[in-house]
């Protein structure tokens, strides 16, 4: 939900973009807004790198001394002179670089918040894919791979392998921050620098979170670009293009390709740091190599490297550094609805009538604040909201197989006075759980209720408090299934502890809600022009087509970016945060955690440990269901507790497309239960847009509507042809549940990603390599949409460059592809373009029904598309849908070959659906059909499709089974 900054704040962002403010802005700014520099070079040109001394063998890799070189150039902090250099080759496909001061006295993140990987017990030193080379003076180090002694290294610090600096502003030639002066390494109190060539134009995806203008494939300075500041410090804003959002992620795969000999392999690279940072991405002009470089405002360098060689290996690999993700239940695959502005619990009730009237599946009903009581968290308003009216509507919802969410915010309410009964507030003041300033007063920043504190999940008694704030809020009432978590970068309306000395009493918002008077909602999607048109959102209006094509995409836009010693508030260094001083919008960076740690360092994991505590508080209060959470800022080893959402995204179509990348993003980070706010949340959406977006985010992982106070209503069955447009998707869409379970499955086993983009299946493809206006589910779906307005056809590129068979999802026709470039489909509206792939073996709901529950209770189908050698396979995991840890469950493969799909069963979990129905694509007709070994009559063949359909099989799926056409 999108929180205001102030005019005033934002007057001085430009600051954070350069090395010191200019005279001029001296001036203008505050006192305490300007930073002391005068003890620092603010360039690191003159810095000397380190030497490498006291070099040791271990059993599992080697370490080191790094000194000093030379004098210390204190460019942004104080040099530190003695460092230590780890290398562990950790397995076959993972090698681990950590260099860290050898005081020990940089923060590191506790293994008790970040789990990592047990220490290895064999030695991969001389079998692992991977190689760690270096130089002594000055140091550097080189990844190769074991078996490409002679390629292009990984990883490759040498000075020698980088442009010859010093080098003019890169990305932004006005911003003299990103100037490159020198690539020395550089290791201080509170900077760090270290760069690396890469191979000129790279393919580079990861890194974020952000909302991309170059795309999925990240923006490297070659091809027309300008290169990239991927900004790392978790941010309240409403999705901006280019700039730091609400999560830090500094991982990303390196996909190369060799035409000549027709291979590719692909790698990947993880700094695992909490630091405030600049990751940039460039390539100087007339540079034959490109580069990454990492700027940190303090920690130390913990590098992962990993060998691949497929996108899926590396995303894999990387899973098992930071953690699996969490097994989903399987409601949380429905679909989901939800509006901040439900003004009672009536019109809550009445939006799950309508959507049961309109016959579109409705799987759980959020609530937004409008929830709450005087907007404080773990409270329901007694008047609109009251307690037992929601615990009689939440029941309501469970007889009918449906579920509940209720939105839980960061921030919890100080009370105004000592007649103010508040348990929450109290009771986390008795334990002892709240962020402090400094002098070990309480920081007291300020929310949607007023002046609010903020749990430090690093205090003793956070997790008990936690738990027991959400066991009351149940027992008053809200029986929730999962939780939403919103607001946790976490997000303050001020800067530093405003209530400290403030009237405690003014609950008021310092700006305006959405849709009041003065903050009317008045955005429309690109093309819709209200003026003309009204605020119907509908596709004509008197006969005339209300959209326009022609508006123009916003493109590049980057913002402006009292320990002794140190400067907390501005360190030297100003990260390019888009909201300017660090402590904008947030809780300030001088505020103090346990066991002393400052917000400056632990920042970027509040939200991520908000979600680690509240997972493990529903499993407290739901023991044996899986816990169901969605949350906004996230970190490595998220997904291992959480989901996420997109954040607060605009009803334009532009958003609709970066729904995409950021889908495929999370993918990577490990963090797969994902999904945008369908019909966009700020602003108004129109008919066309919402009917486009429902069908697209039928086919990703998380699948709500949700939208803005104030905007016009975007529930599905607003409009016929959206509510159409639903019901078809969402029917594809729980038809494919057992699919989507199976990735999941994979997902929590393996760390294999559900989404993925085309080119991770077929790696030599270069046309493929920026594609992310499609994507694929799984390796057998291929989703094609429309993401412009007043259009009725799409293009879309078929992947195999006609080696590979695609059949449309609904006729089962055989696409007629283009090969290696864009075929043009028809997509009329309400239509969304899904192609099989051939080779695939798919276990689908035969009857997809109004709950997820009621869909699982039905029969099952088996759909074959075969390879041109007549060959499918394909598998299938079932279990109860809920069940945490997990209980029995079972494993279905499908193998077809020579016109036989043989079904072999594998568990301890009682599948009491039967297999009803078998579709076979791309076969010769059969005079005969058998199954184990007895002829059946109930078969038809239709030769248009080359398609066998076999009926009443009635088989199970507990034991193994034959099924034969001849």
């Amino acid at each position: 939900m999108f929180a205001g900054v102030s005019l005033a704040l934002l007057l001085f962002a430009s600051y954070a973009a350069g090395r010191a403010p200019s005279p001029l802005q001296r001036k203008l700014l505050p006192e305490t807004f300007v930073v002391d520099d005068s003890a620092y070079s603010l360039n690191v040109s003159s810095c000397p790198g380190y030497t490498l001394s006291g070099l040791k063998e271990t059993q599992t890799g080697l370490t080191a001394n790094l000194v000093l070189a030379g004098p210390a150039c204190n460019a942004f902090g104080h040099d530190i002179a003695n460092l230590t250099i780890d290398v562990i080759y950790e397995t076959l496909n993972r090698v681990h670089v950590k260099i860290y001061d050898t005081a020990n006295e940089q923060f590191t993140i506790p293994e008790s918040v970040v789990e990592r990987p047990a220490p290895p017990t064999l030695s991969f030193q001389n079998s692992s894919d991977l190689v760690f080379n270096y130089e002594s003076s000055p140091f550097a180090f080189w990844i190769t791979r074991r078996s490409q002694p002679d390629a292009t290294p990984l990883f490759d610090t040498r000075i020698s392998s980088l442009p010859p600096t010093p080098i003019a502003p890169v990305v932004n030639s006005s911003d003299p921050s990103l100037a490159l002066d020198g690539f020395p390494l550089v290791f201080e109190d509170q900077y760090l620098q270290i760069a690396s060539a890469l191979p000129l134009g790279a393919n580079i995806y990861g890194l974020g979170e952000v909302v991309a203008s170059s795309g999925f494939r990240r923006d490297i300075g070659t091809d027309g670009g300008v290169g990239t500041v991927q900004t790392l410090w978790a941010r309240d804003v409403a999705d901006p293009i280019d700039q730091n959002m609400y999560g830090s992620h500094p991982v990303y795969l390196e996909h190369r390709y060799d035409p000549t000999a027709n291979t590719s392999q692909t790698h990947g690279v993880f700094i695992l740091t909490s630091a405030g940072a600049d990751i940039l991405l460039a390539t100087p002009p007339s540079s034959n190599v490109s580069l990454i470089e990492y700027r940190l405002l303090g920690g130390i360098f913990d590098f992962y490297f990993f060998s691949g060689p497929t996108p899926q290996t590396v995303i894999e690999q990387y899973g098992a550094v930071v953690g699996l993700p969490t097994w989903q239940p399987a409601w949380g695959f429905g679909f989901h609805l939800c509006r901040w502005g439900y003004y009672d619990i009536n019109e809550t009730r009445a939006q799950v009538t309508a959507m049961r009237e309109a016959n579109i599946p409705l799987e759980v009903q959020w609530n937004d604040i409008d929830l709450y009581h005087a907007y404080r968290d773990f409270t329901s308003d007694p008047v609109t909201y009251p307690g037992d009216e929601m615990r009689a509507f939440i029941q309501e919802l469970a007889a009918n197989n449906q579920h509940y969410i209720p939105i839980l915010d960061a921030a919890v309410a100080h009370t105004v006075n000592s007649s103010d009964v508040y348990d929450p507030y109290t009771r986390g003041s008795e334990l002892d759980v709240f962020i402090k300033n400094p002098d070990g007063s309480e920081y007291i920043g300020q929310v949607w209720p007023g002046y609010t504190v903020f749990a430090d999940w690093f205090a003793n008694n956070a997790q008990e408090w936690w738990t027991e704030a959400m066991r009351n809020w149940s027992d008053s009432g809200v029986e929730f299934s999962g939780i939403w978590l919103d607001m946790n970068e976490p997000s303050s309306f001020c800067e530093g502890s405003c209530g400290s000395s403030a009237n405690l009493t003014n609950t008021s918002t310092p700006f305006l809600l959405p849709g009041t008077p003065g903050a009317e909602v008045t955005g429309y999607p690109e093309c819709y022009n209200p003026t003309i048109f009204g605020p119907s959102g509908n596709i004509t209006v008197n006969g005339t087509n209300t959209c326009n094509p022609g508006e123009t995409v916003v493109k590049r836009g980057l913002g402006a970016g009292n320990e002794s010693g140190v400067n907390l508030n501005d360190p030297p260094y100003a990260i390019h945060n888009g909201a300017g001083r660090l402590s904008v919008n947030t809780v300030a960076t001088n505020a103090t955690h346990a066991p002393g740690y400052v917000e400056l360092d632990v920042h970027n994991m509040w939200g991520f440990m908000e979600e680690k505590a509240t997972h493990l508080a529903l499993q407290s209060l739901r023991p044996g269901k899986r816990p169901f959470i969605i949350a906004r800022s996230t970190f490595p080893s998220t997904g291992r507790w959480s989901g996420h959402w997109l954040g607060d995204n605009f009803s334009q179509w532009r958003y609709m497309y970066y729904n995409i990348q950021g889908v495929l993003q999370f993918q990577i980070f490990q963090i797969p239960m994902v999904g945008a706010d369908t019909c966009g949340f700020n602003d108004n959406t129109d008919e066309e847009l919402c009917n486009r977006w429902m069908q697209l985010s039928a086919f990703v992982p998380f699948y709500r509507n949700h939208n803005t106070k104030g905007a016009i209503s975007q529930e599905p069955y607003r409009w016929e042809s959206v509510a159409n447009a639903s019901r078809t998707a969402i029917s594809v869409r729980y038809s494919l549940l057992p699919y989507w379970y199976t990735l999941f499955a994979n997902a929590s086993i393996y760390g294999s990603p559900p989404v993925r983009a085309l080119f991770y299946e077929f790696p030599t493809e270069p046309e493929l390599f920026s594609v992310d206006r499609q994507f694929l589910v799984g390796r057998d779906i291929l989703v094609t949409p429309v993401l412009t307005p007043n259009v009725s056809t799409v293009d879309g590129i078929f992947p195999g460059r006609g080696s590979v068979t695609w059949r449309d999802w609904y006729t089962h026709d055989v696409v007629n592809a283009t090969v290696g470039a864009n075929t043009t489909l028809d997509a009329p509206l309400g239509h969304i373009n899904v192609h099989i792939r051939d080779g695939s073996a798919l276990l689908l709901h035969a009857a997809p029904a109004y709950t997820i529950e009621e869909t699982r209770q039905g029969p099952y189908s088996l759909l074959v598309s075969l390879a041109s050698d007549g060959s499918a396979f394909g598998t299938a995991y079932v279990d109860d849908g809920e069940s945490y840890p997990l209980g029995p469950n079972r494993t279905i493969t499908f193998q077809v070959a020579d016109g036989e799909l043989n079904v072999a069963s594998q568990g301890t979990y009682d599948i009491a659906q039967q297999l009803t129905q078998l579709i076979v694509l791309g076969t010769q007709q059969p005079t005969q059909v058998t199954v184990k070994g007895e002829g059946v009559q109930g078969w038809d063949y239709l030769p248009d499709q080359e398609k066998l359909v076999v009926q009443g099989l009635n088989l199970t799926l507990n034991e193994a089974s034959v099924v034969a056409w001849k």
